[in-house]
């Protein structure tokens, strides 16, 4: 006869894994808006001679931010 047994542990860790990955994903993800904001809030303080410089324009701010550049 074979049995099987199985740790009630297991479903656990797994559960506890799901858990501390979407934490860290929900941290990274709002870091990435902290800095996101940062840098919007950067660029629009510059003027627009400022912005024209680093070949931005005033309207193209909210997709350089997105973009990451």
């Amino acid at each position: 006869m074979t049995a099987v047994t199985t740790s009630p542990l297991r479903g656990t860790e797994r559960r506890f894994g799901r858990i501390s990955d979407l934490v860290l994903k929900t941290v990274s993800a709002i870091r990435e808006g902290r800095r996101m904001l940062a840098t919007y809030d950067e660029l629009t303080r510059l003027s627009d001679s400022e912005l024209a410089r680093m070949g931005i324009r005033r309207q193209d701010i909210p997709q350089v931010v997105a973009a990451g550049h």
